[in-house]
């Protein structure tokens, strides 16, 4: 009875530590994600850490030197609008989710993010990165980040 009794303790209090896991899908499509682990150029998710570019005192980070070079020269690509709020967000300041695809979207807040969560999967979003959308950069491999030429025809 006494291990029954501790066995059920120690569930109850695990519940919350696997909730907040960060990897978790947030209402079953989103998962929030770590801005290192984006290239906010392209708005991709990948396994591997990206390249951390400082700009104005805030890092953003990139996946080649050309997203560096754009990033740091265009302030327009460090800004991302609120799916939620439609209101203008700095991608360094940003909460990140990710869908299933490897796709990001910036948030204001974390309020936002299960907002935007608790509704359908939007479509794809990046037409304009030519056939990169149909990668899947998540799963690219892990010993070399993408070199321009990877993806030139998305800048």
């Amino acid at each position: 009875m006494k291990s029954l009794m501790l066995t059920m303790i120690m569930a109850f209090m695990a519940f919350p530590a696997m909730a907040a896991d960060p990897t978790t899908p947030v209402d079953g499509w989103l998962k929030p994600v770590e801005a290192k682990y984006v290239c906010m150029m392209n708005d991709k998710l990948f396994e591997k850490e990206q390249i951390a570019i400082e700009v104005e005192g805030k890092t953003y980070y990139g996946c080649c030197e050309m997203c560096r070079d754009m990033l740091s020269k265009d302030a327009a690509n460090r800004m991302a609008t609120d799916p939620v709020s439609q209101k203008p967000v700095d991608k360094a300041a940003a909460v990140i989710g990710a869908d299933p695809h490897g796709m990001t979207y910036y948030f204001e807040n974390e309020e936002n993010l299960h907002t935007f969560a608790k509704g359908p999967m939007p479509e794809m979003k990046h037409e304009h990165m030519g056939g990169m959308d149909k990668a899947d950069p998540v799963k690219a491999p892990a010993e070399s980040q993408a070199t321009p030429e990877d993806h030139k025809e998305h800048h």
